[in-house]
């Protein structure tokens, strides 16, 4: 099968069959194989319905329903769980992703050589309110991710080669930094490609709202700690520890010799522990010695862990599989 198209969804019944119409026309003219797979995010209007008919009419409409509103991120990876086609193309249900970008899109994976292409988004139809806070979420994330060619990196519209969905794990509300996960799995051709953004026609958006940035950069510092330090937490946690535990030492021992001086030279001073640095000096010592056993706990975790020697093998030359 040449193209799987997976569409995550939240109470868009009145946009899905003109997409499906749309994404129908635009495959039998290129003549690709395909199929569309709706996952209804635990929709409360006709949603499932919709699908339903649609898949009593075209075999090559499929669906997935879950019992409650998981979020996006789920959606797709249950989406790209079930994909079959060689490219994988997702877009969201509201008709602002044009079914009409696919064939371009399905080029750059097939004889461009890409991994993965990210649509962008460059004309707008969306509020200030939230282009603007678009605009600086993904000036970080280029700059967190190291992947510097991408301007929109939250576009609803990608392609995929199959390898690629098929050995990245998509959870909570990670969908935004796809690219960033292909890379750490390491496929790190990836492209982009300005694409049409359309006026919602139906309804409104289903993803407003300052948390949603406020997550995501959450998410962003998340993910970087994780493909950073993951898989050795006691260089982060251990080396920090180490720094504190030796720094509050040092004052300690500071403060103890400033003491003995004194006693020494008979110059009166108060107790030790009437300084308030000696204080200072000791919680240092406690914060630096738990820091590193967080790191050495964390190690143990790591080493423990089932997928501590998960790594992912493009291909083998003379070995069975």
């Amino acid at each position: 099968m040449d193209i799987s198209v997976v569409v995550p969804l939240y109470n868009e019944d009145e946009s899905i069959p003109e997409l499906y119409s749309w994404i129908e026309r635009v495959m039998k003219e290129n003549g690709y194989s395909f199929e569309v797979i709706f996952v209804n995010d635990g929709s409360t209007d006709n949603s499932w319905t919709v699908i339903n008919e649609l898949s009593e009419e075209h075999a090559n409409v499929k669906g997935i329903k879950f019992r409650r509103n998981y979020g996006k991120s789920p959606a797709l990876y249950c989406g790209f769980k079930a994909a079959e086609g060689d490219v994988v193309i997702t877009m969201d249900a509201d008709l602002q992703d044009s079914p009409d970008e696919i064939p371009e899109l399905y080029d750059m994976i097939v004889n461009g050589g890409y991994d993965l292409v990210s649509g962008y988004k460059q004309k707008r139809y969306d509020p200030l309110s939230k282009t603007i806070p678009t605009k600086l979420f993904n000036a970080t994330a280029r700059k967190v991710s190291g992947i510097k060619n991408l301007h929109d990196f939250n576009c609803g519209l990608k392609a995929y080669r199959r390898d690629v969905v098929k050995n990245i794990e998509v959870y909570g509300e990670m969908h935004r930094f796809i690219p960033y996960l292909a890379k750490n799995a390491g496929f790190d051709k990836i492209g982009e490609k300005v694409v049409h953004h359309q006026a919602r026609k139906y309804g409104k958006s289903k993803f407003m709202g300052l948390n949603r940035f406020v997550n995501g950069y959450l998410d962003l510092l998340t993910l970087w700690f994780l493909s950073t330090f993951g898989r050795k937490p006691m260089h982060v946690f251990g080396f920090l520890g180490t720094i504190m535990f030796f720094i509050g030492f040092l004052a300690a021992t500071w403060i103890g010799i400033d003491k003995l001086w004194a006693l020494a030279h008979n110059i009166p001073q108060r107790l030790v522990t009437d300084s308030p640095y000696f204080y200072l000096a000791l919680t240092m010592m406690i914060i630096g010695t738990q820091l590193f056993l967080a790191g050495f706990v964390g190690d143990l975790i790591s080493r423990n862990s089932a997928n501590r020697n998960d790594y992912q093998i493009e291909k083998t030359v003379n070995l069975e599989e």
